[in-house]
């Protein structure tokens, strides 16, 4: 049985443990969690920064004037994003990278839900949407 603690602590636990991994398995492949992030998106379609802004907002920095901008260059010197006019487009090089590194998220995320049935995974989600609606949630 789980040490009783609230669920607050456990929250912040495995939400703090996830980003450090995260952050650090994207790292050690050369991009930022950030840039990881616009790959996904462009991955969809191409996009103006405007149009990345809004997309990634809700994993900017909520106490900093933070953009999708900073974290364009090094995509674009890496010839991984490539810049029409004002929209933003995955290179053939991006693509084939994204896979790569999907790949590698995919097996971090396996290793995390390890030990944990899918039907429990499910509970947990449904369960933390609920909480979060309760707190006025309404994505």
């Amino acid at each position: 049985m789980a040490e009783q603690r609230p669920l607050g602590f456990w929250l912040r636990l495995v939400d703090g443990l996830i980003n450090e991994q995260f952050d650090t398995m994207v790292e050690e492949h050369g991009v930022t969690r950030r840039q990881w992030q616009i790959l996904n998106v462009l991955a969809e379609q191409p996009s103006t920064a405007a149009e990345l802004n809004d997309a990634l907002k809700p994993f900017f920095s909520q106490t900093a004037d933070e953009s999708s901008a900073e974290h364009l260059d090094e995509l674009l010197e890496s010839g991984w994003v490539s810049n029409e006019g004002d929209r933003f487009s995955l290179t053939d090089l991006g693509r084939s990278s994204l896979a790569s590194l999907g790949d590698v998220v995919d097996r971090n995320r396996q290793r995390i839900t390890e030990g944990v049935s899918a039907d429990e995974y499910d509970a947990a989600l449904d369960v933390l949407q609920r909480m979060a609606r309760n707190l006025g949630w309404d994505g």
